[in-house]
């Protein structure tokens, strides 16, 4: 991989208008196209659902990033993965059995993620990395826009990418909240290779494509 992958988040879009917010995304470069699907009660926060996936998939070539944070996520890993997720990620503090949920998201034919909250340790890599295709680290605690990168996230990201190359196959390492100029060089020397963006890419004053431009500039800088 020659650099960071840009990930979008619908969530700092328009809800109005997320076909056209699709397509900007991709015709702006960004890889793949990040879901903060929120329920009321995992996080404070509702926002959509599988219908808004399987609206925006003819709309868009990148890689559909589906980020549940939900209760109960294996009642909606079919559903997901039917309307188009590429990606199901799944968070270790919603899952009483998570192996099993990641091997469900498997068999559904999406790759599986997990993700993990500020306060939630990395031990339990241990258990399922072989389960992985992409870890989350959250930099934020979830359930808004707009927050505040949390900067003691920084070791956890380094830590997580030892972890992570211990894996018999490639995983991706994701970072979510207060991603923006000031913060993606960080990430990525801490080893992260997906950039989760919101506010800084779609609220730039350039207009979206500028947004993700500037974000790719910051975090390949040296």
């Amino acid at each position: 991989m020659s650099g960071p992958l840009i990930a979008p988040s619908l969530l700092s879009s328009d809800f109005g208008a997320f076909a056209e917010a699709a397509r900007a995304c991709q015709q702006a470069g960004a890889e793949f196209l990040h879901f903060d699907v929120m329920d009321g009660a995992f996080v404070p926060n509702i926002t959509f659902g599988p219908g808004v996936v399987k609206a925006l998939r003819p709309h868009s070539r990148a890689c559909f990033d589906v980020h549940l944070m939900i209760e109960r996520p294996e009642r909606w890993i079919e559903t997901f993965a039917e309307a188009g997720a590429d990606i199901i990620t799944v968070h270790a503090e919603a899952c009483i059995h998570l192996q099993r949920v990641l091997a469900q998201i498997r068999a559904a034919g999406a790759r599986a993620g997990l993700s993990l909250n500020p306060a939630t340790p990395l031990d339990i890599l241990d258990y399922v990395l072989d389960d992985l295709d992409l870890l989350l680290i959250m930099t934020v605690n979830p359930g808004f826009g707009g927050q505040s990168f949390i900067p003691a996230m920084l070791p956890k990201i380094a830590a997580a990418r030892d972890r992570l190359s211990a894996a018999a196959h490639s995983v991706f390492l994701e970072v979510d909240g207060g991603i923006g100029g000031a913060t993606a060089r960080e990430v990525v020397r801490a080893g992260a290779n997906v950039l989760v963006a919101g506010s800084s890419v779609f609220g730039h004053p350039g207009g979206l494509a500028a947004g993700v431009r500037a974000l790719r500039v910051a975090a390949e800088s040296d």
